[in-house]
């Protein structure tokens, strides 16, 4: 299996994955290249899609929804990436932003952050469906006044358990163990 290039948002996703994947799969090779909002990232698929010739080398995109439909939104990155020739990419939409992923993980969030309070916030009404919260930047923000996005990010890759649907399940790669 070759490296896995993963084309995110923003450099925040980029802090959070270099964190976490390492964690979650030791032995996979991967770069991340994080870009300056969609607009960015949409305009440099195609291209780094066609241009890309590392042999084996898998692709992820990574976009949040910001409260827009996911599945157009998926589509047209989809659509994007059979423009650049590669029908293969694995397309992930963050729901709503990047900070929903902290809010449903509580404990993660106290413990990353040094806040016992922060581990009961998923029994507030407004956090118990995470996807939900509109917005999730403003409520962490206001949870966390001092949080910054890409040093948060940083810290909560630390925290955060290894995601349930874990890119090598979705590419059938050998797991840790």
């Amino acid at each position: 299996m070759g490296r896995m290039i993963f084309l995110l948002e923003e450099p925040s996703m980029k802090a959070l994955l270099e964190g976490l994947l390492p964690r979650a799969l030791p032995s996979l090779q991967f770069t991340c290249l994080a870009h300056q909002g969609k607009r960015d990232l949409e305009l440099s698929i195609p291209r780094k899609l066609r241009s890309w010739r590392e042999p084996g080398a898998r692709f992820v995109i990574v976009q949040d929804s910001d409260s827009g439909d996911c599945l157009p939104l998926k589509e047209k990155l989809s659509q994007l990436c059979r423009d650049g020739g590669r029908d293969d990419t694995l397309v992930r939409i963050v729901c709503q932003e990047l900070e929903a992923w902290y809010l449903g993980e509580p404990d993660a969030l106290a413990d990353a952050f040094a806040d016992e309070k922060l581990r009961s916030i998923g029994n507030r009404a407004r956090y118990r469906d995470p996807d939900a919260v509109v917005k999730p930047s403003d409520h962490i923000k206001r949870l966390i006044p001092e949080i910054q996005k890409i040093a948060g990010a940083r810290t909560m890759a630390n925290y955060l358990p290894p995601p349930r649907e874990s890119v090598s399940q979705l590419y059938h790669l050998p797991q840790r163990h």
